[in-house]
C-alpha cells in the first residue's frame, strides 16, 4: 500500500509551495524583483509576474530597471514571460507593461534566437492584432 507514501509527499508539495509563495512576498516586500520575478515565473503565476512587472515600471527609471531584469533571465524564463504578455497584451490595463517586455525582447535578443522560443509562431499570431 502506497497511499501513505503519496500522501506525505503530497503534504511535502504542498509545504513547499507555501514556502515559496512567502519567500516570494518577502522578496517583493523587499524590492528583490530579479528573484521575485524568478520565482513567479517557476511558480507559473502570471497575474503575480505582472504584478512584479508594475512593480518596477513604478520604480524612478522603472523602465531601465524592467529591462536589465528581463534580460537577465533565462531563456526558459523568457519563454514563459512571452506566452504571459501575450494573454497581457489582450487586456487594455495591462498592454503597456507587455509592450515595454516585448520591446526588451525584441531589443535584446537577436531574431534567431528569438525562433527558437518554443510557441514563438503562436505568440507572434497572437500579439498582431494587438499590437
Amino acid at each position: 500500500d502506497v497511499t501513505e507514501i503519496e500522501e506525505k509527499e503530497a503534504q511535502a508539495k504542498q509545504e513547499e509551495q507555501i514556502l515559496k509563495e512567502q519567500e516570494l512576498s518577502n522578496l517583493l516586500h523587499e524590492k528583490r524583483y530579479l528573484r521575485a520575478l524568478g520565482l513567479a515565473i517557476s511558480l507559473a503565476r502570471p497575474h503575480t509576474v505582472l504584478t512584479v512587472v508594475k512593480a518596477i515600471l513604478k520604480e524612478p527609471e522603472g523602465r531601465r530597471h524592467l529591462e536589465e531584469n528581463i534580460v537577465r533571465l533565462r531563456k526558459d524564463q523568457k519563454e514563459a514571460v512571452l506566452a504571459f504578455l501575450v494573454t497581457w497584451n489582450t487586456n487594455s490595463r495591462n498592454c503597456h507593461e507587455a509592450q515595454a517586455i516585448l520591446e526588451t525582447l525584441l531589443k535584446h535578443e537577436a531574431p534567431d534566437e528569438l525562433l527558437q522560443f518554443s510557441g514563438i509562431k503562436s505568440a507572434v499570431e497572437s500579439l498582431l492584432p494587438y499590437t
